[in-house]
């Protein structure tokens, strides 16, 4: 039996600006461009995911001055997306008015994501906050499949 392939990776720090959530998104079609067809599988929906949980660091950790740690990790079966903020205010998906123009992101990434969850940071310091993604060939978010949330581990 063949071993599989080791997933390819790359990560960057990010500063809390609002420019932050465009450069990840430029690091994840990076990644996704050295793995056979990894933008056709994996980038429709990994921008859209890596978006959210980039901006809800940037809008809501709340740590001045303090950077953000974002890693990719691709395979032949998921791409993991995680965000690191030095924060300890834990996502909660928010059920906000229809009138109101915000606070829907955690909503699509529970209706995306295949997984995600969150653990605490590195060294007890922040929160890691994760999801994963099935490629489109696959079908994990084109016929509704159930989001499984956890709040630790990996």
């Amino acid at each position: 039996m063949p071993e599989a392939e080791p997933p390819a990776t790359l990560g960057s720090w990010f500063p809390r600006s609002r420019r932050s959530p465009w450069l990840a998104r430029r690091i994840l079609r990076e990644l996704l461009a050295m793995v056979p067809d990894g933008d056709l599988r994996y980038s429709e929906v990994g921008e859209l995911l890596a978006t959210e949980l980039v901006a809800n660091a940037v809008l809501h950790s709340g740590v001045p001055g303090r950077l953000i740690w974002v890693s990719f990790g691709v395979d032949a079966t998921r791409l993991r997306i995680e965000v690191h903020d030095a924060s300890e205010r834990l996502p909660t998906p928010q059920r906000p008015d229809p009138t109101v123009g915000c606070g829907r992101g955690l909503l699509l990434v529970d209706a995306l994501a295949t997984k995600w969850g969150h653990l605490p940071g590195p060294g007890g310091v922040g929160k890691v906050v994760w999801c994963e993604c099935a490629p489109a060939s696959q079908g994990g978010y084109s016929d509704g499949a159930s989001c499984e949330h956890r709040t630790t581990g990996a």
